[in-house]
C-alpha cells in the first residue's frame, strides 16, 4: 500500500480552462485519481492555486508550473509513503509549502495530490470512496440545492445575486428530490422560451435570462415552481447565493445592485434581505454578506437566523480558523464546504467535523469550473453532512455528481438515510 509514483497532467475544467489531474500509483499497481475544480468567484481568504501566467499560453491560464511543483517536490517526498495515511500525507504537503495559503506549490498542485491519495486507498482497500472516506459510518444521503437562475460572475452579471436555487423542502427520498428539481427546471425553461427570454445557461447549468429587477426573478421561481404543480413554500423553496463579497464597496462600505441601480448600507442591505425572507418562500441564503462586514453578518443573523439556514462561503473559506472565529462570534450557523477553498481532504473534514461540533449545517459545494469528478458526492456521505450544492440539473459536471449519489444509495442499500428539509430544524 505504499506510493511508487505520483504524476500529474494537464487537463480542461468545465469552462474550458485548463487545470490539474493527479495520479497517484501505489506499488501494487493501483492508481488513484484527483481532478482540480476551480472558481470564478473566489474569496480572498482561499488557498491559492497557481497558473503559469503567460499570456501566450492559455492566455495565462496553463497550470504546468504547479504540475512541475508535483514532480519536482511533492513526489519526492510521499514516494514511499503509506497510502492510508491520509493525515500524514497532507500534513508532510503543508510543511512542504511552508506558506499560510498554499502559494509556494500551489492548493491546485496539493488538492490534486489528496484527492488521488484518497481515491487509491480506497481502491487497494477494495471500498467505494464514500466508504473508505467515512469509515464505513456514512449513510446519510444529501437534500440537493438546484440552481435555476444564474447570476453574478458565473453569467456575465445578468443579475446581480449570483445563485437563484431551488430545495425540495417536503421530498421524502433522494430520487424525489431530483424528480422535483427536473420539473421546475423545465417548467422554467418553457416559461423563457414561450415568453422569448430563453438566452442560454450559465456556467453551473442555470438559466441567465435578462430581469429589470429581483422581484421580477422572484416571481418568475415562484411562477415556475407553480407550472410544475408544486406549492411554493411546501414542496419546492427558494435558496439564494448572494455572493455580496463581490457586491461590496469596501472604501464606500456600501453593496451596489446593478440591476437595479441601487446602493445599501449594511443595516439596509440586511433589511432589504430579510424583506425577501417575508415575501418569498427562501429557506436559505448564502453570503448575505460581505467578508469583511462582519458586523453586517451580525445584523443578518439577529434578523434571520431563527428562520433560515444562513451559510458562509466567502466568509469561512473552508478554513477552520475562520470557522472557529464565526462560530466563537455566533454570526451564521452553516457552513460552506469546497476542498480546493482549503487545498487538501484532512483539512477539508477537519472542517466539516468543527461545523457539525457547533452544531451548524455543512454544505458540501462544487465550484463553477467543474470536472467529471464526484468527490464531493462521496465527501456529503461520507461525511452525514446532508446537504449539497453542485450547481443545476444540466451540463454532464454537474449530472455526474447527482448521478453519483444515486449510485451510492445502491450500495448503500437499506441502511441509506435521507433527512430532506428536516435537517433545517437542528437550526431553530
Amino acid at each position: 500500500m505504499k506510493i511508487k509514483n505520483i504524476s500529474a497532467f494537464q487537463i480542461f475544467d468545465s469552462r474550458g480552462i485548463p487545470t490539474i489531474e493527479a495520479v497517484v500509483t501505489l506499488i501494487n499497481g493501483i492508481c488513484g485519481r484527483g481532478l482540480v475544480p476551480s472558481g470564478a468567484s473566489t474569496g480572498q481568504y482561499e488557498a491559492l492555486e497557481i497558473r503559469d501566467g503567460n499570456p501566450n499560453r492559455f492566455r495565462g491560464k496553463s497550470v504546468q508550473r504547479a504540475i512541475d511543483n508535483i514532480h519536482q517536490e511533492i513526489a519526492p517526498a510521499l514516494e514511499g509513503m503509506e497510502v492510508e495515511a491520509q493525515a500524514e500525507i497532507d500534513g508532510a504537503m503543508i510543511a512542504l509549502d511552508g506558506t499560510p495559503d498554499k502559494s509556494r506549490l500551489g492548493a491546485n498542485a496539493i488538492l490534486g495530490v489528496s484527492l488521488a491519495v484518497a481515491d487509491a486507498a480506497a481502491r487497494t482497500n477494495q471500498m467505494q470512496l464514500f466508504q473508505w472516506l467515512g469509515g464505513n459510518q456514512g449513510t446519510l444521503l444529501p437534500l440537493p440545492e438546484i440552481q435555476i437562475i444564474g447570476g453574478g460572475a458565473h453569467a456575465n452579471w445578468r443579475t446581480d445575486i449570483q445563485d437563484f436555487l431551488l430545495i425540495a423542502t417536503e421530498a421524502r427520498s433522494y430520487s424525489e428530490t431530483l424528480e422535483v428539481s427536473f420539473n421546475v427546471y423545465r417548467a422554467a425553461a418553457d416559461i423563457l422560451r414561450e415568453r422569448g427570454k430563453y438566452c442560454g445557461i450559465a456556467d453551473e447549468g442555470g438559466f441567465w435570462p435578462q430581469f429589470s429587477s429581483h422581484n421580477e426573478i422572484f416571481a418568475f421561481l415562484l411562477e415556475a415552481i407553480q407550472r410544475a404543480g408544486y406549492q411554493p413554500g411546501r414542496e419546492a423553496s427558494i435558496s439564494l447565493d448572494i455572493a455580496a463579497s463581490d457586491l461590496y464597496d469596501g472604501q464606500a462600505r456600501l453593496y451596489k445592485l446593478r440591476l437595479e441601480d441601487r446602493e445599501f448600507d449594511s443595516d439596509a442591505f440586511a433589511e432589504l434581505i430579510a424583506g425577501w425572507c417575508d415575501r418569498y418562500p427562501i429557506v436559505s441564503i448564502e453570503d448575505p454578506m460581505a467578508d469583511t462586514d462582519w458586523a453586517g453578518w451580525e445584523r443578518i443573523r439577529s434578523l434571520l437566523g431563527k428562520r433560515i439556514q444562513i451559510v458562509g462561503d466567502d466568509l469561512f473559506t473552508t478554513n477552520p480558523e475562520r470557522i472557529k472565529r464565526g462560530i466563537e462570534a455566533g454570526i451564521a450557523n452553516a457552513v460552506l464546504i469546497k476542498p480546493n477553498q482549503i487545498g487538501t481532504v484532512t483539512e477539508t473534514f477537519e472542517a466539516i467535523r468543527l461545523t457539525q461540533s457547533a452544531g451548524w449545517l455543512p454544505l458540501i459545494s462544487a465550484r463553477s469550473g467543474e470536472t467529471e469528478d464526484a468527490f464531493i458526492s462521496h465527501l456529503a456521505v461520507a461525511t452525514n453532512a446532508g446537504q449539497l450544492k453542485v450547481g443545476s440539473f444540466s451540463r454532464s459536471e454537474r449530472m455526474v455528481k447527482w448521478n453519483e449519489v444515486l449510485r451510492i444509495e445502491r450500495a448503500l442499500g437499506r441502511p441509506a438515510r435521507f433527512e430532506g428539509a428536516d435537517i433545517f430544524r437542528r437550526l431553530v
